[in-house]
């Protein structure tokens, strides 16, 4: 029987593909072991690399600002990626490497058992929700996997490269606010 620690510790001395040789840090996952939220990335980058965390850096500030927006922040959410570890000059992961990582991001999942999962972006919406998946055309929408409620936005170093992205991403958050309040009340937000 799967508990936090236990995958975390066989995570963390994962060897499973050749990300596990220009690593600094296996960046595991963050935030509330409990909550009905699950946050998905693509994979780490240079600042959550060195620090063992996700999104840390630029892009993970905007998160945080954006999850504050409505009325989230950390400790109601937990941040996951679709690898554990950073590709070289963070590039795509590749299709080898998610599916060397999926194990590790399919125990998370059945350890928290979220109402509701939200991909960042494209790599993670093709990766979870299904495998043609555009996010120019589908970000914002929702769709049930497992029973699960999940829905894609753009990824927050989108919005960093293209802040005309950023009012619709506000109202795909309202639709997150809304969905949250619908299906987690003991989540308050």
């Amino acid at each position: 029987m799967d508990d936090w620690q236990i995958l975390r510790q066989e995570c963390l001395q994962c060897q499973n593909c050749g990300l596990a040789e220009t690593r600094t840090n296996v960046v595991f996952g963050d935030g509330c072991e409990t909550a009905e939220i699950f946050l998905v990335g693509e994979g780490p980058g240079q600042s959550e690399d060195e620090q063992g965390v996700p999104f840390v850096g630029r892009a993970g500030q905007l998160l945080d600002d954006m999850l504050e927006m409505i009325g989230l922040d950390r400790t109601k959410v937990y941040i996951g990626n679709t690898v554990k570890c950073r590709p070289p000059q963070n590039r795509d992961p590749l299709n080898v490497e998610m599916a060397a990582c999926r194990g590790w991001l399919d125990r998370q999942m059945a350890l928290l058992r979220p109402k509701i999962l939200v991909c960042l972006g494209r790599i993670a919406a093709k990766e979870l929700i299904k495998d043609d998946f555009r996010i120019t055309a589908e970000h914002g929408r929702w769709f049930t996997r497992n029973g699960v409620q999940m829905m894609a936005i753009y990824h927050p170093s989108a919005l960093l490269r293209d802040p005309m992205k950023r009012p619709e991403t506000f109202e795909d958050l309202k639709g997150l606010q809304a969905k949250i309040r619908e299906l987690c009340p003991e989540t308050k937000i």
